[in-house]
């Protein structure tokens, strides 16, 4: 009886934990991004890194430029997410185009390395008669530490540049619109990983804004960052995702399945012993 017992309560342990695990993986799950922010999304983008256009992740942003500029938005990613960047580029009328072009999505990470895209299409080929263009790249999952030789995607800022690549000469100078879309989920816990770097991999200044020349320095170095207008706000949830993560709860639930299998594989033995001892005797 106390042995049922026992094994009931570890069947019940075993149903709560995992139970619980979506649950409670959906609580540590990053934020989805609401595109109906306080922040109205831009309807600009830059032509370089330093005046790139920030934008928030669900945000999508529009602009209007010539065929042949290069166009630059950036965005912000913490550790534990895969970040995807989807362009879609509206043509001019095919009667005034020459034929195809190559359009190419790029991003770069704060440190301005080119990033690869683990999945979609970065570059794509429109006909003439293509009315639009869709890209898309989804980068590898963001770690919250690498080492200095590494090439690894890292908490902070991440730069989107789309152009066209290639195209007959006539066609550059024609009038485009672009939509670009950042998004971001988490990984989840397979994909958690220890380390925390000091500062996310972000620029500090706003292009163009300058410090006060009167301040009186800061004796600490990040204080005097601190004093910098930020160009770009951090993620919800901010930088570092924390140490819990939905890897805790199948731990547990592997401990509780463990100790349920070896209650069980007593039961059976002890049962099979006092079944031969009423045999012989």
């Amino acid at each position: 009886m106390r042995t049922t017992r026992l094994t009931a309560a570890a069947l019940a342990a075993a149903a709560a934990v995992l139970g619980s695990a979506p649950m409670a993986a959906a609580d540590t799950a990053s934020p989805s991004p609401s595109p109906s922010g306080s922040v109205a999304a831009p309807t600009e983008a830059g032509t370089s890194f330093r005046t790139a256009t920030a934008l928030q992740q669900g945000q999508t942003a529009t602009a209007t430029a010539s065929t042949g500029d290069y166009l630059y938005w950036m965005f912000p990613a913490t550790a534990g997410q895969n970040a995807t960047v989807e362009a879609t580029v509206t043509l001019p009328d095919s009667s005034a185009r020459h034929g195809s072009a190559t359009w190419r999505l790029d991003v770069y990470d704060g440190l301005r390395r080119h990033q690869a895209c683990a999945a979609g299409h970065p570059s794509r080929t429109a006909t003439a008669a293509a009315a639009d263009v869709s890209l898309r790249c989804t980068l590898r999952t963001v770690r919250p530490w690498s080492e200095a030789w590494a090439n690894d995607p890292l908490p902070g800022a991440y730069y989107v540049r789309l152009t066209v690549a290639d195209l007959p000469d006539q066609d550059l100078g024609l009038a485009v619109k672009t939509e670009i879309l950042a998004t971001a989920k988490d990984a989840g816990g397979a994909k958690a990983a220890g380390g925390e770097l000091a500062a996310p991999l972000t620029p500090v200044e706003q292009a163009g804004a300058t410090l006060d020349p009167s301040a009186e320095p800061s004796a600490s170095p990040s204080e005097t960052v601190s004093e910098a207008p930020a160009s770009l706000a951090a993620p919800d949830g901010g930088w570092s995702p924390g140490w819990w993560s939905d890897r805790w709860i199948w731990t547990a639930a592997g401990g509780v399945l463990g100790a349920l299998a070896g209650v069980g594989g007593y039961t059976l033995t002890r049962g099979d012993r006092s079944r031969r001892r009423r045999l012989q005797g």
